[in-house]
């Protein structure tokens, strides 16, 4: 019985009430006095205590994921094989593969989602439950992969397509994106109505060493969050689907630390993702209790901090040929005026759009308004189809970024090549 299953929840909760209901009924005969009635009633209050908070404790753990499975909550890590077979090439559904750098996992949650894609595959989609396997960071992470319809098509069958990596927040966990922002659901939706371009939709959380904070940080001795994220997972997602090869085909995508992420992916690596969503994120990273120490100690470690702090890179280092899209609001969120600042220190040939809420706090509520809009915005970034796997007959090429499929709401012009996407109202 898995850690986050429902079934284990439920149990430990009916558990929970029936000592609570047997230490009620049980009390009038322990209220006695000697040594055995008082062991009796030490014994029915450390019972009845310890199920609450292990009932508690299984809810939180669902709910935000600081740990995925048995092995994680015992520390029984697992770690990846220095040498990794890579698939010989050939594309399949990722329950066919084994001992790859995707690898099938069990439900890790997605039971428990409603709206997910039911039907034929070449119909609705698919969404797989993985484990991805860092073949240099020995990092073992879990994911959702949301495949479109058109990924069975016969039609399509040769094409590579477009990716989005969506991050999670933390301490939240990857049943946040397709639970509370229902990412592969709003992805299916606009897919249907041609506001999004087919998009194969990976959807991680942002640390790869549980339950620290490692921030999308390759730390000095430490955890390699970045080398994860630019170089493990590209490669393992094609080695085992028809995705892009080039940067053009990739982006990022993240709320509050995942949007912090995405967008420190995008303007360290551009030639790994070529755009960046980030719903609330920060704009600098900064060691606290959940992260420890980041960047290492003296002079090296200082400037290990500063470049990652995008505002300093903007002002001190060449601006990176990428797009981004940053979201706050006016009164309710931290990052407005870092978000302010940041708008108008990007420079040519960056480009940076927005949306701005009049009002919104650091919560789900804020971000599904966002969700919608910012997913179509990075759909008109990606190109598809990018390349095929084989040589085909000629045929006519995708669109190019910003002109991918047919777009939703376009950002209007703002001054010095900025755009803004509005979105005052709560998007479907």
């Amino acid at each position: 019985m898995g850690l986050t299953s429902q079934s284990l929840e439920y149990m430990v909760v009916v558990l929970a009430v029936a000592c609570v209901a047997a230490t009620v009924w049980l009390w009038p005969r322990l209220a006695k006095r000697g040594i055995r009635a008082v062991l009796g009633r030490l014994g029915a209050i450390v019972v009845t205590q310890v199920s609450i908070v292990c009932a508690l404790a299984l809810a939180v753990n669902a709910n935000f994921e600081f740990y995925g499975n048995w092995d994680e909550l015992l520390g029984n890590n697992e770690e990846a094989p220095v040498s990794v077979s890579q698939g010989g090439g050939q594309y399949a559904s990722v329950g066919n593969l084994k001992g790859g750098l995707i690898q099938p996992a069990g439900p890790q949650g997605l039971d428990r989602v409603t709206g997910l894609p039911k039907g034929p595959a070449d119909k609705v989609g698919k969404v797989e439950s993985v484990r991805i396997v860092g073949r240099r960071t020995r990092a073992i992470n879990p994911g959702f992969v949301y495949l479109p319809p058109q990924y069975f098509q016969q039609q399509f069958r040769r094409q590579r397509f477009p990716v989005m990596v969506v991050i999670s927040g933390y301490p939240g966990g990857i049943m946040n994106l397709a639970q509370h922002l229902q990412v592969p659901q709003n992805a299916g939706r606009l897919i249907a109505q041609g506001k999004m371009q087919p998009t194969v939709i990976v959807m991680v959380r942002p640390t790869i060493a549980p339950p620290r904070d490692t921030e999308c940080v390759d730390v000095p001795g430490g955890p390699q969050a970045e080398t994860f994220f630019t170089k493990d997972l590209p490669d393992a997602m094609k080695s085992a689907y028809r995705v892009g090869r080039d940067p053009s085909a990739w982006g990022a995508f993240g709320y509050s630390s995942g949007g912090t992420c995405s967008l420190q992916l995008a303007m360290r690596n551009p030639k790994v993702y070529t755009s960046a969503v980030s719903l609330s994120g920060d704009y600098a990273i900064k060691d606290d209790l959940t992260t420890g120490s980041l960047f290492g100690a003296g002079a090296a470690g200082a400037q290990r901090e500063r470049e990652h702090d995008l505002l300093w890179r903007l002002k001190n280092l060449p601006s990176p040929q990428v797009s981004a899209l940053v979201a706050s609001s006016r009164k309710g969120e931290a990052n407005y005026g870092p978000t302010m600042k940041f708008l108008h220190a990007a420079k040519s040939p960056m480009t940076v759009d927005s949306i701005i809420l009049p009002q919104g706090s650091h919560q789900f509520a804020t971000w599904r308004r966002e969700v919608v809009p910012a997913l179509e915005w990075q759909s008109q970034q990606l190109t598809f189809p990018q390349d095929t796997e084989a040589v085909v007959p000629p045929r006519k090429q995708g669109a190019k970024p910003g002109q991918g499929g047919s777009p939703g709401q376009a950002p209007t012009s703002e001054e010095s090549g900025r755009r803004r996407v509005e979105a005052e109202r709560p998007q479907g």
